[in-house]
């Protein structure tokens, strides 16, 4: 193992490659996700992933469950080419003495690749959860201004419904952000980022290292296409589901446009001790399901193309199996 060297620009392009096919196939379910764990007691408009689908496209139309993939598809090949070759980069570093990995040096591999990626995740994760939720306030104000004019119609004046405001582009949200807040505005939300990713990545990268080497025919060769299809798909989601209630935590913190009534929050703990108390334990696995949707495929996809080396075909060179 010591002998072998692995080629970045071909992992970069690898995570690159999974990361676009991935995000095209599972974004409406992640658009879900955002909305149901922003949406708060006494607001809540969508009782279900599907509900909220369901009626996202019919006030929406079919691509308003797109929005923001935009975003995401822009910059989902930088974050996932970082994470996927940090993690190749810091396994190769740590296995130079010619012994096999320990568990502990596959979890710091992980926690590398974790904390490399925030570099691109959280300015991307900023801009796409603005985009995600804006259908949400809107239908929002629609419907509480759909409630007052019926309220109202007893009255002598009946109320008019307010113009819907123009939703934001990434273009407008990055360019008011850097205006109003500088650097650190794309960057709003990093310490809930680093809770979420460091932690997911110590999951996920050895849980999956050692369940695609259960199928490896023979020492030496590298798992079959659809083992590892399989052990990304159940890695992604295991570590998913451990990380959610950070992950909700971080998509509150990012959201700028609050709904009527909801809560604001000054940092991650004021954040966390406000779910607890208005909205007990459970919220904390809000879109649990959903994310486990996403990153099932996602990984799952990511690591068969980064598996199978298409970029090392592409450029000729040879392939090196970490």
């Amino acid at each position: 193992m010591a002998d072998k060297q692995i080629s970045l620009p071909a992992k970069l392009i690898n995570g690159g490659i999974a990361g676009l096919i991935g995000v095209t196939c599972v974004f409406p379910i992640d658009l879900a996700k955002t909305r149901l764990q922003n949406q708060q007691n006494g607001q809540r408009l969508y009782t279900s992933m599907s509900d909220c689908l369901i009626k996202t496209v019919r006030s929406e139309g079919y691509f308003g469950m797109y929005r923001g993939a935009a975003v995401n598809l822009t910059l989902v090949t930088p974050e996932k080419a970082i994470k996927l070759a940090a993690n190749d980069f810091f396994r190769y570093q740590l296995s130079k003495d010619g012994q096999k990995l320990t568990l502990f040096k596959e979890m710091l591999a992980g926690c590398g690749a974790g904390t490399c990626q925030v570099i691109v995740t959280t300015p991307m994760e900023m801009l796409k959860i603005q985009l995600q939720d804006a259908g949400r306030i809107a239908a929002q104000r629609k419907t509480l201004s759909g409630q007052a004019q019926l309220s109202g119609r007893g009255g002598a004046q009946p109320s008019v419904e307010a113009p819907a405001a123009p939703r934001p582009t990434a273009t407008q949200l990055t360019r008011d952000l850097l205006r109003s807040r500088g650097i650190a505005g794309l960057y709003k939300g990093l310490g809930a980022t680093l809770l979420r990713d460091v932690p997911f990545s110590i999951v996920y990268f050895p849980l999956f290292a050692n369940l695609n080497q259960l199928g490896q025919p023979a020492s030496g060769e590298k798992s079959p296409f659809y083992v590892s299809f399989l052990a990304g798909c159940v890695a992604g989601s295991a570590a998913a589901v451990a990380v959610n209630p950070c992950d909700v935590v971080k998509t509150r913190l990012q959201t700028l446009q609050r709904g009527v009534n909801e809560d604001t929050y000054s940092g991650f703990l004021d954040c966390a001790r406000k779910i607890l108390r208005n909205e007990g334990p459970t919220a904390f696995l809000k879109g649990a399901y959903c994310r486990a949707l996403v990153i099932a495929p996602l990984f799952g996809i990511a690591q068969v193309v980064y598996f199978l080396g298409i970029a090392e075909t592409l450029l000729g060179l040879p392939r090196v199996q970490p």
